[in-house]
């Protein structure tokens, strides 16, 4: 593996493969680390469906498509829509082999700004450092699980645990579960919990319950695709603007649940109770919860799981409390404030990905977003050689970067 380079790229999952698929056809020395699409399979279910279509593909130059994939196994859409998150991880393996990408499969574990600003370093797990003169972080929306203070409040430690880490069900067969949300992952994970043996599952949320209804999601990809020539089309618009995009794509993805759930839901064991929230819970010496709902109702179940979301907050990246470049990063809101071409106030780190939502739009929640930023993510460094041919990195053993900064 490389001791020094002109980029690195941390994430290997939709965000950082698109990235780094886009600055080596710029000729830029790219490195990416990361398990390759580590949070797909380690943190989403077997069995799960995908919300978004075909033309969500990663390759920001359109020519590794899914529709060129599933034409090369000659297959059709009606064949293989909704999309499994089996099919789309083979299509991100063809697209990676296609594009000659091959992820370092290591973590990081501190990212820091090297003596005298001369680039960045990254020390991996294992002791090992890395110099790169840019940085960017691509790392999805892994980081960012969130449950709410007052909720996990109510229940006893150690009893509940969010939808990110609730991937393996076999071990649920037979025992009673409690879900805590609202939304599509909510019905999906209490789909497939009850398939994998549940004896009950009960999701409880204080809204109404979305629709079963195909949600529209044909006008994102123009809006976003159109961001590649236009970054700071988003940052432009007047915060009326900007709330219409957000509600309109909240309604779509919020709002609905897809239609393929509804009699995996809708069926003995499943109960869904809307406008509840949980008020009490009290554990019995055998271990089971009594949850107590504001209507009254009482819930005996063994299991809790959050499906309460994700929340973007940088400090809660490992990697950069852990070294000293968090308190050069202007935050608002918690979500770093970048550039136009997505450029965070600490020279030459970059973030993308569902980080990236504030000043880009929420779109970058989604995949459909990743190879829009890697357009214009690729183009702004290569601009930036083509200014002037960046000066060789110094190995990183020189550099003598002191453990505690």
């Amino acid at each position: 593996m490389k001791t020094s380079v002109d980029l690195l790229v941390i994430g290997a999952g939709p965000f950082g493969l698109a990235a780094t698929a886009a600055a080596r056809e710029h000729g830029i020395d790219t490195l990416v680390l990361g398990d390759p699409m580590g949070f797909w399979r380690s943190n989403m279910p077997a069995g799960m469906l995908l919300r978004s279509g075909l033309d969500w593909h990663l390759d920001p130059f359109d020519e590794y498509t899914m529709e060129r994939y599933l034409d090369e196994r000659g297959q059709t859409a009606q064949e293989v829509e909704p999309l499994t998150r089996e099919f789309y991880l083979d299509y991100v393996a063809w697209f990676q082999e296609r594009r000659g990408l091959a992820p370092e499969p290591v973590m990081v574990d501190r990212l820091d700004r090297a003596p005298n600003d001369a680039g960045f370093v990254v020390t991996l797990e294992d002791g090992r450092a890395i110099a790169a003169r840019r940085v960017v972080l691509a790392l999805g929306m892994g980081p960012f699980a969130h449950v709410p203070d007052e909720l996990a409040a109510l229940f006893p430690p150690g009893r509940g645990v969010h939808t990110r880490d609730a991937v393996d069900f076999a071990h649920l067969a037979g025992r009673r579960c409690l879900i805590l949300g609202g939304r599509q992952s909510a019905f999906e994970w209490a789909a497939l919990i009850r398939e994998a043996g549940s004896s009950e599952v009960h999701v409880v949320h204080r809204h109404p319950s979305p629709a079963f209804a195909d949600a529209d999601w044909s006008w994102v990809n123009p809006v976003v695709d159109d961001m590649a020539a236009d970054p700071g089309w988003f940052r432009s618009l007047s915060p009326a603007d900007q709330q219409e995009y957000g509600r309109r794509l909240w309604a779509e993805g919020r709002l609905k649940v897809e239609p393929w759930l509804e009699a995996r839901v809708n069926r003995d064991g499943v109960t869904v109770w809307p406008g509840s929230q949980v008020v009490a819970c009290n554990e019995s010496p055998a271990g089971a919860l009594a949850v107590v709902l504001d209507g009254g109702a009482e819930l005996m179940v063994d299991d809790v799981i959050y499906a309460t979301g994700f929340k973007v907050d940088l400090a809660r990246i490992p990697l950069l409390a852990n070294g000293n470049l968090l308190a050069q990063i202007e935050t608002r809101n918690g979500f770093p404030v970048l550039s136009e071409q997505f450029e965070s106030s600490a020279p030459g780190l970059s973030i993308t990905s569902m980080a990236a939502g504030q000043d880009f739009g929420p779109f970058f929640g989604f995949t459909v977003a990743a190879r829009t930023s890697a357009k214009i993510i690729g183009g702004a460094l290569a601009s930036l050689n083509r200014q002037g041919a960046p000066e060789r990195i110094p190995a990183v053993e020189s550099w003598s970067v002191p453990v505690s900064i």
